[in-house]
This record gives C-alpha cells, structure tokens and sequence, in this order.
C-alpha cells in the first residue's frame, strides 16, 4: 500500500506544509469541477508556500507561518544565487522549482484572476497551465523529501485530491452513495470518479457493501475492467477510474441528478 503525500512530507514543518497541501487541494479540485478563477487564484498560494519551503530547504530554517514574498522574481533568483547545499535534491528546491513559480504566479497577478483588468480572463488553457505545474511541483517535494521514485511521488500526490459531490456522503469511516437506485457497478464507478487517484478495493467493499467479495470481483470490478471504464490491479488489490469511466459517470449519473435538482 502507497504512503499518502502528507506522511510522505513530514520532514516539511506543519506551519509550511498544511497549508501546500490546503492549496493543492483546492486547485485540484476547482479544476475537476471546471472552476478556472478559484483554481488559479489558490495558484498564487501555493506559489508563496512552495518559495518558503524551498527557502527553508537551502537556509537550514523554515519560517513559522507563509507570507508574500516581497518580490517573488527576485526572491527566486536570489534562492538560485546560493551555493549547492549538498542536499540530495538541491538541484530542484535551488534551481528548478524556484524557475518555475514566477511564471505561476504570474497567471495570478496578470491574466484577469487576482486583479480586474487582466489581459485574459480565467480559462481552461491557464487553469490547466497552473494545476499541471502545481502536480509537478508537489509530486517532486514528495520526490525529495521521502527520496522515492517519481511514480510513487505522482500516485500520492494523486490521492490528495477528491471531486466534491452531493451524490456521496462520508460517514467518517466509509463513503456512502445517496442514491440507493444505483447498481454496484455506478456506485463504484462513482466512488472512483470522486477519488481521483486510486482506491483499494477493500474501501470499495466497505462503501457499497456488497454481499459476497468473490462475486463484486467477478461481476463488477473485472467487467468493468474489461469494458476499459475502470482499470482494476489485481494483485494490488485496487481500481483506478478511467477516462472512459468519468465520462459515464459525469454524462450519465451526476448530469442527471444536477438537471433533477433544477427542476
């Protein structure tokens, strides 16, 4: 089993990273719900906590709490400035990352989002611009500070990240669907769809609650897998959603029930 980014970030003090993965959140998930303005606007903060964060890195002292950089170009170039630390991962927190948060946060400051008068308004092309270079940028934190692989780093930093909707309710130790009219497979379709990343097949079980273990394997989970809307890792005993599968969900379970809600 994959250890989630939050323990995989410990060495980051709580004050630094609560807060980047608050941001993080939020950017993914405005982002799932094509909510361009929100999204890049939690950018911007992100951008201020990662700069810390690497200066904390290369300093040796971390800051108790993030704060505006005073000039975030600047700033960046002077981390660039420092002699290597000697640190595995100097190359990226020093030089890499610090190169690439200006141009992050400048879609914050000057493409319509945290200023009127922008030259662009928010947009998918900008949104996607700014949650792609966000998923880097954690998923090589996670790389650096837990010194695994970048796959791992990505699958983590997959987890975090959970569609909002009113279709599910979590109960603190499963998730339930609302919508007791669904069959198993769009419950969990559903569930998938929601979680983003992958999920375990157990937690699966435990949300639907379904009879017989053998037979949800059987009849939901590799049916699904054969009908590429789901992609089922037997052996690790988990499911990931497909893009073929949140196309099913989003035109043919939560379309509907936002259009019945309206009426």
């Amino acid at each position: 089993m994959s250890i989630d980014a939050a323990t995989m970030l410990a060495a980051i003090p709580a004050s630094l990273r609560h807060p980047l993965l608050e941001t993080y959140r939020e950017i993914a998930s405005n982002f799932a719900e094509h909510r361009w303005s929100p999204s890049e606007l939690e950018g911007g903060k992100f951008c201020e906590v990662v700069y810390w964060i690497c200066h904390g890195f290369i300093s040796g002292t971390y800051v108790p709490a993030p704060t505006k950089p005073p000039n975030m170009r600047d700033n960046c170039r002077d981390l660039e400035r420092n002699t290597n630390t000697g640190k595995p991962g100097d190359h990226s927190l020093r030089i890499l990352i610090p190169r690439m948060l200006p141009a992050l946060y400048d879609i914050r400051n000057n493409r319509g989002v945290g200023h009127v008068g922008g030259d662009v308004d928010p947009n998918l092309m900008d949104a996607t611009a700014v949650y792609s270079n966000a998923s880097w940028i954690l998923a090589e934190l996670v790389r650096v500070f837990h010194n695994v692989k970048t796959p791992e780093a990505q699958e983590a930093v997959d987890g975090l990240v959970e569609r909002k909707t009113p279709l599910i309710w979590s109960a603190g130790t499963a998730k339930r669907v609302l919508d007791t009219k669904l069959g198993a497979a769009d419950q969990t379709m559903l569930l998938l769809h929601q979680a983003l990343g992958w999920m375990s097949e157990a937690d699966l079980l435990a949300s639907i609650e379904y009879s017989n273990p053998s037979v949800y394997r059987r009849k939901i989970l590799k049916v699904l897998h054969k009908a590429r809307k789901i992609e089922y890792d037997e052996a690790a005993q988990r499911v990931h959603i497909s893009p073929k599968g949140s196309a099913h969900v989003e035109e043919k379970i939560v379309a509907p029930h936002v259009a019945l809600k309206k009426k």
